[in-house]
Order: structure tokens, then C-alpha cells, then sequence
């Protein structure tokens, strides 16, 4: 699809960019498109295994609030650890009222789910999607990531379409999530959104089935996920079975969440941590309608680029 020349600007609230040749990579094909990429140091920023000190990775995000000229587009470089440790000092409040001043796209995901529900809380959406280095830096470029982060922050109404386990759904909500452990990580705390009728999008890297499981088992017992009207599932990789498991899967893992909840769960659509991702506004409303094995989710009500 054709893009309109855009002004990226550059934070890393995370994880040191370990992958240095990645970002630059990123960068450049950028810039070639025609895009103006800002702020560019943040990339090689290193405290310990941080992208900077706390101060430095602070200002990131704080000085978002004091900025004049917000870019079209605020990207992270990449997750990993971090932000957890930089949310009581954040002014949230002031960051969302900057963010909800003009459209502007808010867009990373992994670690960068625990900035991005505080905001949503301050009622500030943002785009749970591709990151500098991991997406745009691959070292092959995926087409469908692309085109669906494109098509998000430029429409006011998409939708997703993918195949899923045969079910009959159609509800209303919310669309809100991201990475399940940054939002188990944020249960009680001040920072976590309380959604209610939501539908709950999720994903995760590394983490084993029955991690995954004690998670979502955390949340529903919290009375969270009992709250939703349908739960969907992105990509869960990186997790290694073994003969210990005897066929426990994620299969298994989804079947036990449907049957303690009650709300129902979609699989396998391509968000997270993957080659292909799409691009999700955490905020904005949606419409969920599996028939048979064909599922949709209409997003409408977010802030798309001019």
C-alpha cells in the first residue's frame, strides 16, 4: 500500500537494543521509504542491561507531555525489561492528555504493555504492534506485519479476519491487552485498567504452557476474565515441550480457561511476538464474530494518523 512520508520518533523505556545492526537496518529502510526517523540515539543508550539509566529511560516517556511538536509516530526500539521498574514515577495523566491532543500513534509491545494500560486507564489508546528492532529491523521484512500496522494507524474502521477452532461468537467491547505477563505483573496494582465486557487480546514468548495456564488462572480468579465477553489468543512461542508434558498443550491450556471462565476464547490470531503480527488500538471498540472457523474483529473509535 501506498504511505504517506511520516516523522518516527524513537523511545527506549526498556531493554538495551542487544541487536545494534537490527536497529540501524530498521532505520535505513525507514528512511528510504521516504520517513523521517528522530531521536535515534536512544538506540545506542546502555545502563547495565537497560536502554539507559532509569532517568534517561524516564524522560522518554515523561518528556512525551512537555513535548511542542508531537511526531506522527512514537515508536519503541524494542521490550524486554524495564518499564516495570519506571511506572511509579511516570505522570500518566499528563502523558495521556499530550497523547490525546492531536492523533498521534503510541505504537510497541512485550514490556511496552506496562506503559501503554496506564494509559489506556487515563483513557489514551494506543497500538499494541511491531517494534523498531524485532520488526522493522528483521532480516526479512514482513510484508503482512507491515501492511496491517499501516492499515491501523490509518483507518478508522479495519478489519482482521483469521481461521480459528469452529465456534459461534458474536459480541462487543473494549479491545485491551497485550503481553500476559506484563498484565498478570500488574495485577493490584494502581497501573492495570479495569475493563469491564472487554474482549481480552493476549500473547507471550518463552513462557510454557503451564505458565501461561497459572496466569490466566491468576487472572480469573481475580475476577478479571470472568468480566470479558471473549478472550483471544495471539501467538504463545518460544515454549519447549517435552515427554514430561503427555500431550499438555496449549490446547489443553485454552480448554481449562474456557471451562473455569465461561467466556469465550478464539485462537490463532497473529499478533505478538512473531514474524507476522498484526496491529491492535488498545482502546478502541470492537466487534468479535467467529461462524464456523472463520473469525473477524472489527476495530473502530481509535486515533488514526492525518
Amino acid at each position: 500500500m501506498s504511505v504517506t512520508p511520516r516523522t518516527f520518533h524513537l523511545i527506549a523505556p526498556s531493554g538495551y537494543c542487544h541487536n545494534q545492526p537490527a536497529a540501524q537496518l530498521a532505520v535505513k529502510r525507514l528512511q528510504d521509504q521516504g520517513h523521517h526517523v528522530v531521536n535515534t540515539e536512544v538506540i545506542a543508550r546502555r545502563h547495565q542491561r537497560f536502554a539507559g539509566d532509569d532517568a534517561e529511560r524516564l524522560q522518554d516517556i515523561n518528556g512525551l507531555a512537555q513535548m511542542e511538536d508531537l511526531p506522527d509516530i512514537l515508536l519503541a526500539v524494542r521490550g524486554g525489561y524495564g518499564a516495570t521498574r519506571l511506572l511509579p514515577q511516570i505522570d500518566f495523566a499528563a502523558v495521556a492528555a499530550r497523547l490525546k491532543d492531536q492523533p498521534v500513534a503510541l505504537c510497541g509491545h512485550s514490556d511496552f504493555t506496562a506503559i501503554q494500560l496506564p494509559l489506556l486507564k487515563q483513557g489514551a489508546i494506543s497500538f499494541s504492534g511491531p517494534m523498531l528492532t524485532g520488526n522493522f529491523g528483521a532480516e526479512v521484512l514482513s510484508d503482512f506485519t507491515v501492511d496491517h500496522f499501516w492499515r491501523a494507524l490509518t483507518s478508522p474502521k479495519l478489519t482482521l479476519s483469521w481461521e480459528t477452532q469452529p465456534q459461534d461468537i458474536d459480541v462487543q467491547g473494549t479491545v485491551w491487552g497485550g503481553n500476559l505477563a506484563m498484565i498478570a505483573s500488574m495485577m493490584g496494582t494502581p497501573w492495570l485498567p479495569e475493563i469491564e465486557d472487554g474482549i481480552l487480546v493476549i500473547e507471550d514468548v518463552n513462557e510454557h504452557p503451564f505458565r501461561v495456564e497459572r496466569m490466566l488462572l491468576q487472572l480469573a480468579q481475580s475476577g478479571i476474565l470472568p468480566r470479558q465477553k471473549a478472550i483471544v489468543t495471539g501467538s504463545f512461542t518460544g515454549a519447549t515441550l517435552t515427554d514430561y508434558d503427555n500431550g499438555y498443550d496449549f490446547d489443553s491450556v485454552w480448554t481449562l480457561i474456557r471451562q473455569v471462565t465461561g467466556v469465550p476464547l478464539v485462537t490463532g490470531l497473529e499478533f505478538g511476538h512473531h514474524w507476522n503480527t498484526v496491529t491492535l488500538p488498545l482502546g478502541a471498540q470492537g466487534h468479535l464474530q467467529v461462524k464456523g472457523s472463520s473469525s473477524t474483529l472489527t476495530l473502530s473509535g481509535h486515533p488514526t494518523l492525518r
